[in-house]
């Protein structure tokens, strides 16, 4: 619960800098039993900015989902902006690719929190220098521009390259108007060339919905696919390649992302591990609301790499290391 008020303070500065939540807009927020405070969190949050805001519950009974309840399509048209504040699970996927499609039909800006813990507000990740942090994501951002192909490498074993021509990149720490993100924020990212990913991806960190790695993972990369998964706890790998089997293109690459939160921990909930500084992630799946993504697959699996190195080719032909063993070097 929220004593204190500190979850509600930090839910009220995120939608203020990050989504530009402002009175007179109609605001919703949908949750779930187990994040209940945390929605509530962000519901009084958006009545502290003068926002029209309602609550959605979603039901416990039928899950994990498969589908959008009617009920809260119903109750959509008509709001500006939503936040999604429940628990992630691994099986609902494809029910939240399909919620936020929904949603993006409807709503100027959309907030997606999968995963979202009471101690994300209250703790580091949400309680940060937001106009720091988005010039940081600016100066990125700005240092990529004109990149072709980008070179991840890691102490664990990673060694990937990425086509990313063309593949402009992205930020949550600003959601615009026709955009969604997560909260916490601080990530830049973008989907990379879908056919052009070769090499090898060692996660040694979390993988979405199925939390910290009880070994090494490597995934060996070919023509842009996911071709051999290694792990030293082999049910693990088993649950992965069953988890990235769902459809055709969820073993293709969908995205190549890069924390920039100076609070977020790694926890085990990659909506916060993969905004932590000195991390990048490589997701396979769905990327087709990311600029050039044609990756339409029913789900999205993002795998964190620690203290990655990244060197980014032009189309100049110059190269520059933008990462060195996690550390911004622009």
């Amino acid at each position: 619960m929220d004593s204190d008020g500190t979850m509600t303070q930090s839910a009220r500065r995120a939608l203020e800098a990050v989504m530009s939540v402002r009175a007179g807009e109609r605001f919703l927020v949908v949750t779930d039993r187990e994040r209940e405070a945390v929605g509530r969190a962000f519901l009084e949050g958006g009545r502290a900015l003068g926002a029209a805001s309602a609550i959605y519950v979603l039901p416990a009974a039928g899950r994990p989902f498969r589908a959008v309840p009617e009920d809260l399509l119903a109750l959509l048209p008509g709001h500006d902006v939503a936040v999604n504040a429940f628990r992630g699970l691994a099986e609902e996927t494809p029910f939240r690719i399909d919620l936020i499609r929904r949603e993006m039909e409807i709503v100027s800006r959309l907030g997606h929190c999968p995963g979202i813990t009471e101690g994300m507000l209250t703790e580091g990740p949400m309680n940060v220098d937001y106009a720091s942090m988005q010039a940081d994501a600016r100066r990125l951002m700005r240092a990529l521009a004109g990149a072709r192909t980008a070179h991840l490498t890691g102490p664990a074993g990673t060694d990937l390259w990425l086509g990313i021509e063309r593949r402009d990149f992205q930020t949550d720490v600003v959601i615009e108007r026709g955009t969604w993100g997560n909260l916490p924020a601080g990530e830049v990212w973008c989907g990379p060339e879908e056919t052009k990913a070769h090499g090898v991806l060692v996660c040694d960190g979390s993988i979405g919905d199925l939390g910290h790695v009880p070994a090494p993972v490597r995934l060996t990369v070919d023509g842009g696919r996911i071709r051999e998964i290694a792990c030293d706890d082999r049910a693990f790998a088993d649950r992965i390649r069953e988890l990235t089997a769902v459809d055709d293109e969820a073993s293709v690459v969908g995205e190549l992302g890069i924390g920039l939160n100076p609070g977020a921990r790694i926890t085990g909930e990659l909506l916060e591990d993969e905004k932590a500084f000195r991390t990048a992630h490589v997701a396979f799946g769905n990327n087709e609301s990311m600029p050039g993504g044609t990756n339409r697959s029913r789900t999205h699996r993002d795998f964190l790499v620690r203290l990655p190195t990244l060197r980014v080719l032009f189309v100049d032909g110059s190269e520059r290391v933008l990462i060195e063993e996690g550390r911004i070097t622009v």
